[in-house]
């Protein structure tokens, strides 16, 4: 009797230590702490153990978690939110932007030409001069670069600058001679060869036709390894916890998966490979690195071009060039047998649509492959397959993606950006339709947001700003930009956290902070959901954390 009375005792004074939580491996607090969900959107502190958030509340109660070993993330007046997802970028291309001539920003012609200038006398005799990012739509000038501007400049060397869209590049005269282009060259279907009113080259080469000098900017883009190098030292600092990498090659999937396997990447990289690198896929099925932080799931296509480059497929002529409806990239009958295998293998599917008839194509393929292949027959029931861009949409095609369940992965910059042009493109009516979060969301679609990176700079400060602003960053919005397209902060934070890990099948894991989900975490100096809206893109990021462990911190902070 008396053991039994001591047993009783001994279970009444450990109850609590036995249902005690154990200590935190870190703890974030003293700031804003932002989680993603409507019941408790702001929060004093979270805990995380072995890489799981198992604590969302307030301070008091976090103080209980601290023990010897935790890390505490001092937030000092900081915004923290769940960890930014970039749903649209190309990661090679914004290490090989760094490395090469970026002209991104550049306020006019005159300047970028400058920039080439000094960039050929920095390269040895003969050497290319390779470069991006230069857009007209933000110059003065209000025209493209010819090879007459390169000529000037630079005329002993090739040199090739691919347009910020990445649908269309400029060559001068040295470089076309390489390539042998001459005005007798037949320009390869879905693809457009430039000339002047004269009839001569001018040297633009619109999507396909950029095949033509493929080998000679090989010869002047840097390795796969330094691009990988680059743009794991910038990303990050730009506040990101991730991307979605487009348009893949097969040796980016193995160079990324290696070095997964040497050591924990500083962000977590979900890839959407090339047509080229399909069949690898097909053959291997979803992909993924031990830890989970490299994924490859996805095929990406191309249905047609880009509207700076005037090469988006358009229902109607574009305005400012009447005898013009923009390319096809894609054959219907090609693509939609390699959509029908990727339903039944589990693969996600992401198709390019910038124009209207580009985007009404899309989703006419997908719908034919859905009723090809019924839910019974597939992998993944629910394929989550996706439209990149869906710029400019029909007024009858914009409910269609929520009854498809086709997600809408949108880059809010590409609005601030094309404002400047987009009507000379489209006329007054069709913008109506254009870059249409807030008529998407309402009707029940997922949108998901992205930057494009290197088109456009890959700021998630940008890109917030850009979707709750729908203004370029002089804070103009002109006549007819249908203000009412903007989106509500909590709606954009939601595009860049839950929305990606949507899109990637990982929603039940990452995306919000909440208890049970992983520590994945992006600190800011500006808290996004209360700052006035012209101080967002002014801010800067802090920390990212990813599985509980800070994967990079500003220099100071």
């Amino acid at each position: 009797m008396k053991r039994l009375a001591l047993a009783a005792l001994l279970a009444i004074v450990f109850l609590p230590l036995a249902h005690a939580q154990p200590a935190a491996d870190i703890i974030v607090w003293n700031g804003p702490i932002y989680t993603g969900v409507d019941d408790a959107p702001r929060i004093e502190a979270i805990a995380a153990r072995r890489g799981v958030i198992t604590f969302a509340g307030v301070r008091a109660d976090a103080e209980k978690l601290k023990g010897p070993r935790t890390q505490i993330i001092d937030l000092r007046g900081a915004s923290a939110f769940p960890g930014f997802q970039d749903a649209h970028a190309h990661f090679r291309g914004i290490g090989a932007r760094e490395l090469t001539l970026n002209l991104e920003g550049l306020p006019s012609l005159a300047a970028t030409v400058e920039a080439v200038k000094r960039r050929a006398a920095e390269t040895p005799a003969g050497g290319a001069v390779i470069g991006r990012g230069w857009h007209e739509g933000r110059w003065p000038e209000r025209r493209a670069l010819t090879a007459t501007d390169l000529d000037a400049v630079a005329p002993d060397h090739p040199v090739l600058l691919m347009r910020g869209d990445g649908h269309s590049l400029v060559a001068n005269t040295k470089a076309l001679q390489a390539a042998g282009i001459t005005k007798a060259t037949v320009a390869p279907e879905g693809s457009a060869i430039g000339r002047g009113a004269d009839g001569e080259l001018n040297g633009i080469l619109v999507d396909n036709a950029m095949g033509l000098v493929a080998a000679l900017a090989d010869q002047g883009e840097p390795s796969l390894n330094a691009a990988l190098d680059a743009a794991f030292k910038v990303y990050p600092s730009r506040g990101w916890v991730g991307l979605h990498n487009m348009s893949v090659g097969w040796d980016e999937v193995l160079a990324l998966e290696r070095r997964a396997r040497r050591t924990a990447p500083t962000l977590r990289i979900y890839n959407a490979v090339t047509p080229e690198a399909a069949e690898q896929l097909f053959a291997s099925g979803p992909r993924r690195s031990a830890d989970g932080r490299i994924q490859t799931r996805a095929i990406k296509f191309y249905m047609d071009g880009s509207l700076g480059s005037r090469s988006a497929a358009l229902f109607a002529p574009y305005a400012d060039r009447p005898n013009e409806t923009g390319l096809l990239l894609q054959k219907p009958e090609t693509a939609l047998p390699l959509y029908e295998r990727a339903l039944r293998r589990g693969l996600q599917i992401a198709t390019h649509g910038i124009g209207d008839r580009g985007n009404a194509m899309v989703l006419d393929l997908y719908a034919d492959a859905f009723a090809r292949v019924p839910e019974a027959q597939r992998r993944q029931r629910d394929p989550r397959w996706r439209v990149e861009h869906a710029q400019h949409l029909r007024s009858a095609d914009i409910p269609r993606f929520a009854q498809l369940r086709v997600i809408a992965s949108m880059q809010p910059s590409h609005a601030i950006s094309d404002l400047h042009f987009a009507q000379d493109r489209l006329g007054v009516t069709r913008l109506a339709g254009s870059y249409a979060w807030s008529s998407l969301i309402t009707s029940g679609a997922i949108v998901t947001g992205g930057s494009d990176a290197p088109v456009e700079k890959g700021d998630p400060l940008i890109e917030f700003y850009a979707a709750v602003a729908r203004k370029d960053l002089q804070g103009f919005q002109g006549p007819n930009w249908h203000a009412e397209e903007a989106v509500s902060r909590a709606a954009a934070l939601r595009m860049f956290t839950f929305a990606p890990a949507y899109a990637a099948f990982e929603d039940h894991l990452r995306g919000r902070l909440v208890v049970g989900q992983r520590a994945d975490v992006s600190i800011f100096s500006v808290d996004l959901m209360t700052a006035p809206v012209d101080d967002i893109p002014k801010g800067r990021a802090l920390m990212t954390i990813i599985d509980g462990k800070p994967a990079w911190r500003a220099d100071g902070w």
